[in-house]
């Protein structure tokens, strides 16, 4: 089943492949982080996701999280790019093509759970 990028149904099947990878398992254990994505640029317009870690636990889906840690903006192609593994998160922030707010030491603490979390979404069958 192919997938529309930013869906619903997406985020459903970001959730079972997470809850499923042993690597972002080992990578959340005794993590606690939660993270809001503004993806602006898009025709239908913007897109708010978010991405919850506690307790060993993995939440995604689209929304908004209230007293997310951090906040990421980023434009559609940017988001895009992250999304099929082109362009890693810190080559994206380095860049300026990523906007981080909030709590930037614990997501510094944390990148490795956000490489897996790109890791592991870039495996989905996305239709862009």
């Amino acid at each position: 089943t192919v997938i529309a990028f930013l869906s619903e149904d997406h985020f459903t099947a970001a959730s079972e492949a997470l809850s499923a990878d042993p690597g972002f398992s080992d990578a959340i254990a005794n993590v606690e982080l939660s993270v809001q994505f503004d993806v602006t640029g898009i025709e239908s317009g913007d897109v708010t996701y978010y991405f919850k870690v506690a307790d060993g636990n993995v939440e995604t889906g689209l929304g908004s999280l209230q007293g997310a840690d951090v906040t990421v903006g980023s434009d559609y192609e940017t988001s895009q790019a992250i999304s099929k593994g082109e362009l890693n998160v810190q080559m994206a922030f380095m860049t300026g093509k990523i906007k981080v707010g909030g709590n930037m030491a614990k997501i510094m603490m944390h990148q490795n759970v956000l490489n897996e979390y790109a890791r592991v979404l870039s495996g989905l069958d996305i239709e862009y």
